[in-house]
């Protein structure tokens, strides 16, 4: 790597090692200071921060965009719940999911049967991305800078995208499944990552895993409370829970399985489906919206 720095932190466990390492001393990661691990791409798979971050980005990113495709329609009640509400029409051509959406609303709309078959099973993974209020949108992304935090020192940055990718997918597939008309929200994918460290707790056990145990045993329960609330998609929350406990087992934790290369292909081909899609929604709407 063309660079004067003698030292460098490991992309995998951050701890100061020189720039000759072959291997990290301290996590036994091989080449610390090859492109691949310290370029502007790793941080899907070694910097869970900035990974985080960019969630919240691309989230916040669409919020604004399915506000300003119909500026006019959205909300500006003095309802909390309903403040500054994207416009129905814009979240469905971005990809909101659902009975209607998959089922064949969408070509009611649009008038695009061909672009309907292709638009109908991607909102699974698009809707994790959508939101339906400023208090929607906050409330999800303030619980997911808490609990990504932990899941991804637990799990590994790669882990953590991959729980979180294919848990909202699995999430919105069962609601689906169980009749849900229409839905939005990261909170299944965030319910995905609840499941996987409460699984993460119950199997590693000790005075650490029980505090982990009992401290997300918490959040669940506050989880399951808020599903009171009428508009909640509690199919999501339960579905997305379930995926998290199996993907936790199935993936293994950083103690019991340390991330291997297998892992990060995973993260890698979520991260390229989930830019398709999004790309794909963002112009196929803007599109829509402007010349459709």
């Amino acid at each position: 790597m063309p660079s004067d720095r003698q030292s460098m932190l490991c992309p995998n466990c951050r701890k100061l090692i020189s720039t000759r390492e072959t291997r990290c001393p301290y996590c036994g990661t091989r080449r610390p200071a090859s492109l691949l691990k310290s370029g502007p791409w790793a941080a899907l798979f070694y910097d869970a921060d900035r990974l985080v971050t960019l969630i919240i980005a691309l989230n916040v990113g669409f919020y604004v965009l399915s506000l300003l495709l119909n500026l006019r329609a959205a909300a500006f009640a003095l309802n909390p719940f309903a403040f500054l509400a994207p416009a129905n029409n814009s979240l469905l051509l971005l990809g909101a999911t659902g009975r209607y959406p998959i089922d064949g609303l969408l070509v009611e709309v649009t008038g695009l049967a061909p672009l309907d078959h292709l638009l109908r099973w991607t909102t699974l993974l698009s809707a994790n991305y959508l939101h339906g209020s400023l208090l929607h949108i906050l409330f999800n992304m303030l619980v997911l800078r808490q609990i990504a935090g932990l899941a991804a020192r637990e799990y590994g940055p790669a882990r953590l995208f991959a729980i979180f990718t294919l848990g909202g997918v699995a999430g919105f597939l069962v609601s689906y499944l169980a009749g849900v008309g229409y839905t939005i929200g990261a909170s299944a994918a965030v319910c995905s990552l609840v499941g996987a460290m409460i699984y993460f707790g119950k199997s590693r056990g000790g005075v650490y895993g029980n505090e982990v145990y009992r401290q997300i045993g918490g959040w669940a329960i506050g989880l399951l409370v808020i599903g009171l609330l009428p508009g909640i998609n509690n199919w999501g929350h339960g579905g997305g829970f379930a995926a998290g406990l199996a993907l936790g087992w199935l993936l293994g934790y950083q103690e019991r399985r340390p991330e291997r290369l297998g892992h990060r292909l995973l993260a890698g081909a979520c991260a390229l489906v989930t830019a398709g899609v999004l790309a794909w929604s963002a112009g196929f709407a803007a599109y829509f919206t402007l010349w459709g």
